[in-house]
């Protein structure tokens, strides 16, 4: 395997890169430009304004108005474009948020609402968490609305308005007449490509599993008193103590089809001791020696196990009183099959206090896991291979949350697809100095039209 991998990544060096100077692909900088200037981030109200931006270039490229929908949500809202198929078939959803993590201007070395383009990368809050997915949807919708050509099946284009939130707007889509009873979704909101450290491609993943995100107070309440007379009931030490044994829980290993794929592929293209213990736990789950070395690896731990950490803390109420409260948030990331019951009760029996309070915040779902369809595999794999020869295609679980999950509860299977190769080391998404390869942005522009050519016109 190690030697076709070495061939396939000599084949790679001969791949020219994707041209930047087509007039689909200038209109589609220029979108994703205006597109990163929108601060979509929660408490900005830009969203309504970005998707009104969306609405208006998609119309003037000819899209009917008739085939544009706003579902507006309290302060934000989702958008839904549709292309009509000749066919009376179950339509396909193509889907991509609006929504950012916001950026505070004055930590970041360049303006995150401005596009930059600069040492190879385009940087901007938003560049590949999710506007380069939402530019190319946009650029695909304008190029097949130009082109003409009446698809068979039916597309929806969906504009999600709360990823990084509530998902509220992502159950209305789910809702949606044009999308109720889809026969798969197509996000852009994950699933790509990794680069070596000199930026050569090894491996492309294809999402078809989440965890489910959940978080939980863990709440100690005490009588207080004056901060001149301690007492040994402190709130906040009794907290810390309760998180302290959180740290300490070890949660089982678990695997799936999906994650044994993907594991199995990293293997391959991991050199040294940490490749041979995955490729020695895909032959073998029990193994206990390559157990303990995946869960001690923590690039791989969240693989193959549910995982929670501490995240937020909220304590006293002045310098010179005892506090009365304490309260910790504890973010899990649930493998599919755990209910979120289950891993409450975990937390409750490790911190084994009765005084601090273990509690669900909201209601968090899970969603299950998308097998693999060989329809929609050979299209990614057709799309991806065009610019990078045999590099290795596989399902994989993503660790964090995106929409699939709301879709694939409302039964709609989901595919995550971004068509982006990036190092681990560029991986700033929610962080300082977000950035994409430029090359990278013009193969996702590609990548969309591939799919929705592949798998809806063609």
């Amino acid at each position: 395997m190690r030697a076709i991998l070495g061939f396939f990544l000599t084949l790679l060096l001969a791949v020219p890169a994707v041209a930047q100077d087509q007039p689909h692909q200038r209109q589609a900088r220029a979108i994703y430009e205006r597109l990163i200037s929108f601060r979509t981030a929660t408490g900005h109200n830009q969203v309504p304004a970005m998707a009104n931006y969306v609405a208006e270039t998609l119309r003037a490229g000819g899209v009917p108005e008739a085939n544009i929908v706003m579902l507006p949500h309290e302060q934000t809202t989702a958008m839904l474009v549709r292309i009509p198929g000749a066919e009376a078939v179950r339509p396909i959803l193509f889907s991509g948020h609006m929504d950012v993590v916001d950026a505070r201007p004055e930590d970041w070395e360049r303006n995150p609402f401005q596009l930059v383009e600069e040492n190879g990368y385009f940087f901007g809050r938003g560049t590949g968490d999710n506007k380069a997915g939402i530019a190319a949807m946009v650029s695909t919708i304008l190029r097949l609305t130009a082109a003409g050509r009446r698809p068979r099946t039916t597309m929806v284009f969906a504009f999600i308005g709360d990823e990084e939130t509530g998902m509220e707007t992502t159950a209305l889509v789910a809702a949606h007449p044009w999308v109720r009873g889809a026969r798969f979704a197509i996000n852009t909101d994950a699933g790509g490509g990794r680069l070596t450290a000199d930026g050569q491609p090894i491996m492309y993943g294809i999402q078809g599993a989440e965890k489910t995100f959940a978080s939980f107070h863990v709440t100690v309440r005490n009588p207080g008193g004056h901060s001149s007379r301690p007492r040994p009931d402190n709130a906040i030490y009794q907290l810390a103590q309760a998180l302290l044994r959180v740290r300490e829980i070890r949660w089982p290993v678990l695997t799936n089809a999906v994650t044994r794929a993907a594991l199995g592929v990293t293997a391959a293209a991991t050199p040294g001791p940490a490749g041979q213990m995955m490729a020695r736990f895909v032959a073998n789950p029990d193994d206990p020696q390559a157990r303990a070395a995946l869960l001690a690896n923590p690039d791989f731990v969240r693989e193959v196990s549910t995982t929670c950490v501490a995240t937020l803390l909220e304590a006293g109420h002045a310098d010179n009183a005892l506090p009365q409260r304490a309260q910790a948030t504890v973010n899990c990331r649930i493998f599919p099959g755990v209910t979120v019951e289950e891993v409450r009760a975990t937390l409750v029996a490790a911190i084994a206090d009765e005084g601090a309070v273990v509690e669900v915040v909201g209601t968090p779902s899970a969603s299950p896991v998308s097998e693999p369809d060989q329809v929609v595999t050979a299209a990614i794999s057709r799309s991806i291979h065009a610019r990078h020869p045999g590099v290795p295609i596989t399902p994989y679980q993503e660790a964090g949350a995106t929409d699939g999950r709301v879709y694939r509860s409302t039964g709609i299977p989901t595919f995550a697809s971004s068509g982006i190769f990036m190092r681990e080391s560029d991986m700033f998404f929610h962080g300082l100095n977000e950035r994409i390869p430029v090359a990278a942005f013009y193969e996702a522009i590609e990548h969309i039209h591939d799919l929705a050519m592949d798998l809806a016109v063609e």
